[in-house]
Parts: C-alpha cells; sequence; structure tokens
C-alpha cells in the first residue's frame, strides 16, 4: 500500500510538472467552432484554426482561410499573415486572410510567439527574431498542406510585423513576394525613437533602466508588463492622450477593433533586443523577389514605409492610399487596396 501510494504520487507529480512544460509550449487555443472576431465570416471561404510549431519548439496557433470552392487535388498559391504589433490574428490580420482566401489563396493568420493563443512564456514577450521566425514557420506549415503550391508562398505584414516579414525575407528563400501595409520599423523606432529623435545619452539612459529592470524581474520571477488596454471596449477616447497613443486607442481599446486578448504593450526588456537587432539591414536582399509597400497617406507612420521603399531593390512598389491613416489600414476594406494585392501576387507567384 505504501509503495503504491508512493508511485501514485510520484506519477502525479511527474504529471504535473509535464502539464506546466507543455503548457509553455501549447497554443491557447479556444473552441475551434467559436467565432470571435472583430468582423463577420464570409460566405465565401471556410475557417479552421490550426497550430505548428516554430524553429524553437514554441506551438503557434493560426486560422487558416480556403476559397469556398476549393478543389484539394489541385494546388493553390498562398500567403502567410501577421498581426500589427501589439495585435491579435482575430482583427486585422484576419481581415486580410480571409479577404485574400475570397480571391483565390490558401491563407493563414496567426499569432506571434508568446502572444494571443500562441504558446510561449513569458506572456507577452516581444523579439525581433523569433517573430520573424514565425513568419518562416508559417511557410513550414502552408508548404507541408497537399493543396498548397511550395513555391508559390508570399507574405503579408501589418504595422509591426511588416518589418518581420521583411526580415523573414531577407534570408528565407520560400518567401516569394512580400506586402507590408502600415509598417512599422520596430528596431528602428526602439532604437532611434520617434523620427529618429532620441539622442545617445537618452539611450544609454533607457539601457540603464533596462539593465536595473532585468535584476528585479529576476528577483520577482516573472518580467514587467506595463498595464495593457482595458479587458473591455471603451466608449470614448480619454482626454490628454497625444495624437499617436489616441489613434492606437480607437482600434485596440474602443469598439472598433477591441480583442480581449490583444494586450498592447510587451514585457519592458523585450526593448532591449530591438535596440541591438535591426529589422531592415538587408532588405536589398530581398530582390530579385518583388515587395509591395501600402502606406496611407495620413499615416503617422509614413516615414517608415518611404524610408524603406527607397532601401529596397527592385521590383518594389509604392502605393500610398488616399485620405488612410495608420490605423485605416488594419479593417477598412473600403480603403485597403485588395484588388492591387491581389494583382501583385497573383503576377508574383504565378
Amino acid at each position: 500500500m505504501i509503495i503504491n501510494a508512493l508511485v501514485t504520487r510520484t506519477m502525479q507529480t511527474a504529471l504535473s510538472i509535464l502539464t506546466l512544460v507543455l503548457a509553455a509550449n501549447l497554443a491557447y487555443a479556444e473552441d475551434s467552432m467559436t467565432w470571435d472576431k472583430t468582423f463577420k465570416l464570409s460566405d465565401k471561404v471556410t475557417h479552421e484554426k490550426v497550430s505548428y510549431p516554430n524553429r524553437y519548439g514554441i506551438t503557434l496557433s493560426a486560422d487558416m482561410y480556403l476559397p469556398k470552392n476549393i478543389d484539394k487535388s489541385k494546388k493553390y498559391p498562398a500567403l502567410v499573415i501577421g498581426t500589427p504589433y501589439g495585435g491579435v490574428k482575430e482583427q486585422g490580420a484576419g481581415i486580410y486572410a480571409q479577404t485574400m482566401a475570397e480571391r483565390g489563396f490558401v491563407t493563414i493568420a496567426f499569432d506571434e510567439s508568446f502572444n494571443g493563443e500562441s504558446g510561449g512564456e513569458p506572456r507577452h514577450i516581444s523579439s525581433p527574431e523569433i517573430f520573424s521566425e514565425d513568419f518562416s514557420a508559417g511557410v513550414d506549415f502552408l508548404g507541408t498542406r497537399p493543396f498548397v503550391d511550395r513555391n508559390k508562398i508570399g507574405a503579408i505584414g501589418i504595422c509591426g510585423s511588416g518589418g518581420f516579414a521583411l526580415k523573414a525575407a531577407q534570408v528565407d528563400h520560400r518567401i516569394k513576394a512580400v506586402a507590408t501595409a502600415s509598417m512599422y520599423d520596430m528596431s528602428r523606432v526602439i532604437r532611434n525613437g520617434w523620427k529618429d529623435g532620441m539622442s545617445a545619452e537618452e539611450r544609454n539612459k533607457t539601457l540603464d533602466q533596462l539593465g536595473e529592470q532585468r535584476w528585479k524581474d529576476f528577483e520577482n520571477g516573472a518580467p514587467l508588463l506595463p498595464e495593457g488596454f482595458p479587458d473591455k471596449p471603451t466608449a470614448s477616447i480619454p482626454e490628454g492622450l497625444d495624437p499617436i497613443t489616441s489613434e492606437f486607442w480607437e482600434y485596440y481599446a474602443m469598439e472598433r477593433g477591441h480583442h480581449p486578448r490583444s494586450h498592447g504593450p510587451f514585457t519592458a526588456t523585450s526593448n532591449m533586443a530591438f535596440m541591438n537587432f535591426p529589422l531592415l539591414n538587408n532588405i536589398a536582399d530581398i530582390s530579385p523577389r518583388p515587395i509591395l509597400f501600402i502606406i496611407g497617406e495620413n499615416a503617422h507612420s509614413r516615414y517608415f514605409t518611404e524610408d524603406a521603399y527607397k532601401m529596397a531593390k527592385e521590383p518594389k512598389e509604392l502605393v500610398i492610399v488616399p485620405g488612410a491613416r495608420h490605423i485605416d489600414l488594419y479593417d477598412r476594406v473600403d480603403m485597403i487596396p485588395f484588388d492591387k494585392m491581389q494583382d501583385f501576387f497573383t503576377k508574383a507567384l504565378r
């Protein structure tokens, strides 16, 4: 009896440890039948929740959209689509994925590692290397579907994921074409400040503070996570916010784009990696694969796209959407140039 009790207790302990280990890498997926997007399901597509590992062993969660009339005995072009920085696949990335599936592409919109329904601990870490790897992991998944032509896979990055998509394509030749919308170069803005206004003294002070924070995180057993957007959507924008923060609040914190898994900020010390690892330093290497840059005429982030366009080699194209702000290219289907994107990827992936 005593031996049996010890064996049982040992097994229970082992199972508990195994459960904790697996929890760090399993996707936090909801019921696959639950529709929890910020947009309506199209009757022109079919939707499926999928998961797959990246090369770090973190399980990514994604929504796969297929054309309604797909013939799985044939092979189709495919697109892997990343979220705005701090967003989740149930928001803008899902809109892009569903719309491009309506137009004949196999698509996935994924949550980055440590965020949304994807695995990885601690939660809400941000990493330029891992987030770029997550695009390549999406290519791994799509290229092993029997109905996908692995020689016809492209990538779309929105906001911060625009930089990650470009970074992945710099070394992953399987990505045959890239489109960005409202791109943010997160490594540039974190290292150099808004419009490169951060001085060396200010940067060193920030790095000193982040170094101190790492000691605090170590002693606390968890990284500092700044307060994010509210759990429930608000009716208005709080007074006193600067114009850029107000714009993000309008999307992430109000009914327009609010989603409970979209926290917003990342762990404080994540910024150290972005100061150390530039995203677009080898953008010229993507050539001769084509890049489509899309930006709003009135986007506060416009300079990121225009500068990246100058750095990239041909073939490349810049599309400026009249009247559009940064967040309008997240969800305004009347402003997002999907016809242009369809034409671009159809030609690039033929």
